[in-house]
């Protein structure tokens, strides 16, 4: 420790007088913690150049100076970085490395992303041409537009390498790889600053001086909802939409709940087979359910509509998956870091080296929502949907006007559902239409089975006959609906 307080700076803070430390040599700008004055490091001064508005706290497990290793290297979180969005916010971790180097640590779709500076080769694209679902090389690299968004800093903690004025507007692009890397182009410096990462599990980290656990029961608010004025609690300071419980009002979060809130009254409202607030283990990883939505979707040029169900799912050092339950199966999916890479005419993807084959493609709509979400919810929200598959591995996309997202997972069996939530009484309830022909033949009993070895006998002489007298064949169209997953995106 000796070693590491002598390469810190420390000075007083111009506002207040309390010590300002600077760990990293990068860091030129720090956030006083007592006093919330912004300070710009000049040689061996500090300025006072404003003062930072109160952060949102996020419940996050990460707080400033946790320390953990990225590829057996040791980093620090020395600042944080809060931004708003039309969708909400998001926060950026600020990584002080070895040789004074930084990263950043930042929230993508629920999870987690490790990010490092990266040098171009040529000048980055205008924002203006970098449109949501094209592709563009960067660095001899090929990647696919995510998200194209006008962004705006609202709140710092700790040093900072970089400090965007306070509350201007300014672009920043995602592009995501078929390699699952996300790359970062930040308009809001000249010239733009560009940030490659992966996606990364905080359990993966070696993290060490977590956040306790109680800071969110401490913490946890509450308000009144705005249609019926019961008591509504918000988990997570970073969800964008919450429901009541009582009148099923979904309710806009983005602007905070601190002045009047937007809210559209729901109807007719859906009960989940899998109550919000329910815990259940899968995939050896313990989930609590805290959000709901029902979704239709329907084919270009078919009238006929298919419904399924999503259930948000949440572990604090994993974040969010989603649970889908369609017509054909139960699945488990999270949305993916980068941006498979669609063969022409949209028939496959690729991600990761491994090729999924299209299986459904329609238009989907949000019905019904209950609970909490990290993006902003709203009843009748319309995407483009496509939904891929490589035996029991899936993958799917969803297309909105201002994002483009994936996610990934895998089929899984109705009783692991049932068992993992510990619901084996409603087992029956929990069982789809993709139950193997073995395994259904099991749960059959022997008076069902014999009267289906009557029908496929006569079904037999009927064919027989009729191919002796007509020489004919058939042929079957074979149709199929329902969306096995839309896993949600959003930042």
């Amino acid at each position: 420790m000796a070693e590491e307080s002598q390469r810190a700076y420390r000075a007083p803070c111009p506002g207040c007088g309390a010590p300002v430390e600077f760990r990293s040599a990068q860091s030129t700008f720090a956030v006083c913690a007592y006093c919330q004055s912004t300070v710009v490091r000049q040689g061996e001064t500090l300025a006072r150049i404003g003062k930072m508005a109160e952060l949102f706290d996020d419940f996050s497990p990460l707080q400033l100076f946790t320390a953990g290793r990225i590829q057996d290297k040791p980093f620090t979180l020395v600042g944080r970085l809060q931004y708003s969005y039309a969708g909400g916010r998001w926060t950026e971790w600020i990584a002080a490395l070895d040789g004074d180097r930084t990263g950043t640590l930042s929230e993508d779709n629920g999870a987690y992303v490790f990010s490092l500076p990266l040098a171009l080769q040529q000048a980055a694209p205008p924002a203006t041409a970098l449109r949501v679902g094209a592709t563009t090389a960067i660095n001899g690299q090929s990647y696919t537009v995510a998200s194209n968004e006008q962004v705006q800093l609202v709140s710092a903690q700790g040093e900072l390498p970089k400090l965007p004025e306070l509350g201007r507007p300014f672009t920043v692009v995602e592009l995501r790889s078929d390699k699952g890397m996300v790359l970062s182009l930040d308009y809001g410096s000249e010239p733009p600053g560009a940030y490659l990462g992966r996606a990364v599990r905080l359990e993966d980290l070696q993290l060490a001086g977590l956040r306790g656990e109680s800071a969110k029961e401490d913490k946890g608010r509450s308000f009144n909802c705005p249609n019926c004025g019961a008591t509504v609690t918000v988990n997570f300071d970073s969800s964008k939409s919450i429901t009541c419980r009582n009148c099923s009002s979904i309710i806009d979060l983005t602007q905070g709940i601190g002045g009047e809130l937007r809210h559209a009254e729901q109807d007719e409202p859906v009960r989940p087979l899998i109550a919000l607030g329910t815990l259940g283990t899968l995939q050896g990883v313990q989930w609590q359910v805290v959000g709901f939505q029902h979704r239709m979707g329907h084919a270009a040029g078919d009238d006929e509509h298919f419904g399924w169900d999503e259930y948000l799912l949440f572990n604090k050092k994993r974040g969010f998956s989603f649970l889908v339950d369609a017509e054909d199966g139960w699945s488990m999916v999270a949305p993916t870091t980068g941006a498979p890479t669609m063969a022409q005419g949209g028939g496959a993807a690729t991600y990761l080296g491994k090729r999924y084959l299209l299986q459904y493609a329609y238009n989907a709509e949000t019905t019904y929502v209950a609970g909490e979400f990290y993006w902003k919810v709203e009843r009748g929200q319309a995407t483009s949907n496509r939904d891929f598959a490589s035996g029991n591995s899936l993958l799917s996309m969803e297309r909105s006007p201002n994002e483009l997202t994936w996610s990934s997972g895998d089929k899984l069996d109705s009783a692991t559902v049932a068992t993992a939530f510990k619901l084996e009484a409603k087992k029956e309830m929990f069982k789809r239409a993709d139950a193997a022909p073995v395994s259904s033949a099991a749960r059959l009993g022997c008076g069902t089975i014999i009267l289906i070895v009557v029908i496929i006998l006569i079904l037999l002489i009927i064919l027989s006959t009729c191919s002796s007298s007509s020489g004919g064949g058939y042929r079957s169209s074979g149709g199929s609906s329902g969306g096995f997953s839309s896993g949600g995106g959003h930042k």
